[in-house]
C-alpha cells in the first residue's frame, strides 16, 4: 500500500498542474478543460461590481471580492436586450438556440488559454472581442464565438459582456448633474473590462503590453471608440475592425452636445412616465428595457472626446498597427471608399494598415431558402472563430479551409503586428481577399 502513496501523490500534483487556481482581482480562479485538448477556459469571471441599485447608470465600479475559490465553469448573464427572434434572419442565423438568462448583473468575461500557459509567465499575445449587435443586443459567448482555435494558435482569447441600450448608453440631465457628463455606460465597461485584462491577464500565462482589440459591427465601432479615448488609447498594442466602417467624410461618431443627448434621453424617459432619477433607479429592468429609443457612444469631453475622424487627423488616436475590412454584402457604407480612404490616409502618416474583404457566399440548403444573402453583414464569424461546424449551414472542407486561414492571419496579427499580406501603400494599394479556393 505504502508504494502506492507516491504515485498517488505525483497524479494529484500533475492534476494540480493542469488546471491551477490563478489569483486575480477579487479571488482566486479556477478554469475548466474546454473542448480542445490543450485549452482551458474561465467562463463568467467578473470584471465590475454588478451595475444595479444605485450602480445603475453609474460608471462600472472595483468588482465585489468573493471567499474560497470561484470555478469559472458557468458563462455569466447577458445584457437585457431585444434579442433576435426565431423567423428573423439573423435570429435563425446565429440565435435559433435562444436568449441565454438576461441581468442588469451582466459585467462578466470569458479567458480561453493553453493550459501549459496558466501560472507561468509565458507572455503569450492576447487577443480581447467586442461584440456587436447595434449596441442594443450581443453578448460575448454567441453560438460564433469561442476561444479554442485561438488559444490553439497560441493567442489568449478574451470575450466580454458589457452594458446595453438604455441601460448602457442613456444620457439624463439628472445624471449629467450627478456625474458631470451621461450616457456611454457601455463604453467604460469595455475599458474597464480592457484595463481588467491589462491588470490580470499574466496570471494567465499572457502578456498585457501585447493585447489586441478587436470586433465587429458595433463591436468594431466600439474598437474604434476605444482606439481615440483618452481612457483606453494607450492599452492596446493593435487592433482590429471587422465591418465598421473606415474614414467618413462626416463623423460616425454623432454630432451634438451633451444637453442634446441629455434631452433626448429625458424625452424618452418622460414619454415611460420615469420623470426622475430615483423612478429612473426603482424602475424595474422590464420598464426600463421598454423605453424607446436609440442610445448609442456620444461625445462627453471625458469618456469620448470628439469623432474618430476628429482624432484620426488631430494625430490623438493610438497609433498601432490596424486590420481593417469588411464584407461584400455589408451594409451601405460599412466598406469599400471610406475603408480604402482610411487605409491610405493611414499610411500617409506613417502607420502600418492591412486591408481585407470577405468574398464568400455562404452555401445554403433547401430547408433554408431564405437563408441565401451571400457574403452578408456578420458571416465571417463562424469562419474568425473557427465555429462552422455549430452552424446549420453545409459547409465544404473548402470553408473549413477558409477559416483556418483567417484564423491564422487574425492569430498572426495578434503575435507580429501583421496578418500575412502585405500592408497598403497609397502608391501600392493592397486588399486581401477571403473566398474559398
Amino acid at each position: 500500500m505504502r508504494k502506492l502513496i507516491l504515485p498517488i501523490l505525483l497524479l494529484v500534483a500533475a492534476c494540480g498542474q493542469q488546471n491551477p487556481v490563478l489569483n486575480i482581482a477579487g479571488g482566486k480562479v479556477q478554469g475548466v478543460p474546454s473542448a480542445a485538448s490543450g485549452v482551458t477556459v474561465f467562463k463568467g469571471i467578473p470584471y465590475a461590481a454588478a451595475p444595479v441599485g444605485e450602480l445603475r447608470w453609474q460608471a462600472p465600479q472595483p468588482v465585489t471580492p468573493w471567499e474560497g475559490v470561484r470555478v469559472c465553469d458557468a458563462f455569466g448573464p447577458i445584457a437585457p436586450q431585444p434579442g433576435n427572434k426565431p423567423g428573423t434572419f439573423y435570429g435563425d442565423e446565429f440565435y435559433w438556440q435562444g436568449t441565454p438568462e438576461e441581468s442588469e448583473d451582466c459585467l462578466y468575461l470569458n479567458v480561453w488559454a493553453p493550459t501549459e500557459s496558466l501560472g507561468r509567465d509565458a507572455k503569450l499575445p492576447v487577443a480581447f472581442w467586442i461584440h456587436g449587435g447595434a449596441y442594443m443586443n450581443g453578448y460575448g459567448y454567441e453560438v460564433t464565438m469561442d476561444g479554442d482555435e485561438w488559444a490553439k494558435r497560441g493567442v489568449i482569447l478574451v470575450t466580454i459582456n458589457y452594458r446595453l441600450g438604455t441601460l448602457g448608453f442613456l444620457s439624463h440631465p439628472e445624471l449629467t448633474a450627478e456625474q458631470g457628463q451621461s450616457g456611454n455606460y457601455g463604453t467604460m465597461d469595455q475599458i474597464a473590462a480592457l484595463q481588467w485584462v491589462k491588470d490580470n491577464i499574466e496570471a494567465f500565462g499572457g502578456d498585457p503590453s501585447r493585447i489586441t482589440i478587436f470586433g465587429q459591427s458595433a463591436g468594431a465601432m466600439s474598437v474604434k471608440t476605444l482606439l481615440v479615448s483618452p481612457l483606453s488609447r494607450d492599452l492596446m498594442a493593435g487592433a482590429i475592425i471587422q465591418s465598421g466602417g473606415g474614414l467618413s467624410t462626416r463623423g460616425l461618431t454623432p454630432d451634438g452636445s451633451q444637453a442634446q443627448f441629455d434631452a433626448m434621453g429625458k424625452a424618452a424617459m418622460d414619454k415611460a412616465g420615469l420623470t426622475s432619477l430615483a423612478a429612473m433607479r426603482s424602475a424595474s429592468t422590464e420598464e426600463i428595457r421598454s423605453v424607446q429609443g436609440w442610445f448609442m457612444p456620444h461625445p462627453d469631453g471625458k469618456v469620448v472626446t470628439g469623432s474618430f475622424e476628429e482624432a484620426f487627423f488631430d494625430g490623438s488616436i493610438a497609433q498601432v498597427p490596424i486590420m481593417i475590412g469588411y464584407n461584400k454584402d455589408d451594409m451601405g457604407g460599412l466598406g469599400g471608399a471610406a475603408v480604402d480612404r482610411f487605409c491610405a490616409l493611414r499610411d500617409s502618416l506613417g502607420c502600418s494598415v492591412y486591408e481585407y474583404e470577405f468574398l464568400r457566399d455562404l452555401p445554403t440548403d433547401e430547408a433554408h431558402p431564405a437563408s441565401a444573402a451571400g457574403a452578408f453583414h456578420s458571416a465571417e464569424l463562424w469562419y474568425v472563430f473557427g465555429t462552422l461546424d455549430r452552424s446549420w449551414r453545409p459547409f465544404t472542407e473548402a470553408d473549413y479551409a477558409l477559416s483556418s486561414r483567417m484564423l491564422d492571419a487574425w492569430t498572426d496579427f495578434c503575435k507580429f503586428g501583421k496578418p500575412g499580406w502585405p500592408a497598403y501603400k497609397q502608391d501600392k494599394p493592397f486588399k486581401e481577399n477571403f473566398n474559398i479556393e
